[in-house]
């Protein structure tokens, strides 16, 4: 998750969609040059450990957008994919 914020934050899309799960991503994915995420705050999560295979993260993404704040909430869910975690999508 914290990888993945950090990829919007410097505008990597290659990586957001290359940790997407091949089933639910996108074919192309345009972010807004205007928007500046600022700061993440991971809520609570389940799941996720050595043994399982998917797991969850509740989080709270600040950003900027013109001048104004703004914060999106999701629950996601993560699932293991050859071997990796990657992104499923919201819950």
């Amino acid at each position: 998750m914290r990888s993945r914020f950090s990829a919007y934050a410097l505008d990597r899309v290659d990586y957001v969609l290359a940790t997407w799960h091949p089933q639910t991503r996108p074919a192309t994915l345009e972010t807004d040059p205007g928007v500046r995420w600022t700061r993440l705050e991971v809520l609570g999560h389940s799941g996720g450990g050595v043994f399982d295979a998917e797991g969850t993260v509740e989080f709270r993404a600040h950003f900027t957008d013109g001048g104004r704040t703004g914060v999106m909430t999701e629950k996601s869910r993560f699932v293991r994919h050859d071997g990796r975690w990657v992104y499923w999508g919201p819950l």
